[in-house]
């Protein structure tokens, strides 16, 4: 068994990593870790992602996402660019893109389109468990990557956290329980996701990030993710002590992503 990954129990994000792991060692034999760093060397200038999440304001990271395990397909067509210039000019804070194909749609070609069309820093939304990965989520331009807890044993947790701030990128640890937050906070996490969607099961209650924001130090960026759907969450969410709020679903589904935006915002509509 991989010291990288918890034991598979049959669960969806189980089925995930199988598929994730075999892509990346194939990927990993078409292209070394040491072209990678070359790619990294040429990538462009980072973006200040833990900056973009602790404005005094609804900070939103807005999600590019096709698909997902729950709904299927989101939205079709997807036109991965006009979505990112709307959400950014209609406020979002940071674009999260889904990288992961067979299950969310992903590619790593939406998150570089995307990230050329706007000035906000983009965090790539995949499961992360090798260090491979870090290394070609910076080559492909990310601002930050997300790692989760429950896909990672601790001793790897620790090490992509480590190699993400050698790159200066500071990785979103998410979270969906109590000893998982304990294990991300154990291993030095600094932007600390509290998923409201068990990816077990794949079971939503806003409740799980009111239950854990109390456990998160002042010292962290508290992000909120999953089932927000108004301005009222975000408010209530905000006064219980977030920093951000990651959405994705509500978005994509709205027949006008960037109007939606602005009414989870409670801002005026920007055109363009």
């Amino acid at each position: 068994m991989s010291a990288q990954t918890p034991a598979n129990t049959g669960t969806v994000l189980d089925r995930i990593l199988e598929s994730r792991r075999a892509a990346v060692e194939h990927r990993k034999r078409v292209l070394p870790e040491t072209a990678l760093k070359y790619g990294v060397a040429a990538a462009t200038p980072l973006r200040d992602f833990p900056g973009a999440l602790t404005r005094d304001t609804l900070n939103v990271i807005a999600e590019l996402k096709p698909a997902s395990p729950s709904r299927g397909v989101i939205r079709d067509p997807f036109d991965h660019v006009a979505l990112a210039q709307s959400l950014s000019a209609n406020g979002a804070a940071a674009l999260s893109v889904l990288t992961e194909p067979e299950f969310f749609g992903g590619t790593l070609k939406n998150m570089r389109d995307a990230r050329k069309e706007i000035p906000q820093p983009v965090l790539r939304k995949d499961f992360i468990f090798d260090p491979w990965q870090v290394w070609e989520s910076r080559a492909n331009d990310a601002d930050s990557f997300l790692l989760i807890v429950a896909a990672l044993r601790d001793p790897a947790l620790k090490e992509l956290i480590d190699l993400g701030r050698e790159l200066k990128m500071e990785p979103l640890i998410e979270v969906h329980t109590k000893p998982e937050l304990d294990r991300a906070l154990a291993a030095g996490a600094k932007i600390v996701g509290v998923n409201n969607r068990d990816l077990k099961t794949l079971e939503v209650r806003l409740e799980t990030s009111l239950e854990l924001i109390d456990q998160i130090p002042d010292d962290c960026i508290a992000v909120a993710e999953s089932g927000l759907k108004s301005n009222a969450d975000l408010v209530r969410l905000r006064n219980a002590g977030f920093d951000a709020f990651l959405i994705g679903e509500s978005l994509m589904s709205a027949p006008d992503p960037g109007a939606a935006l602005t009414q989870l915002l409670g801002t005026a509509r920007t055109q363009g």
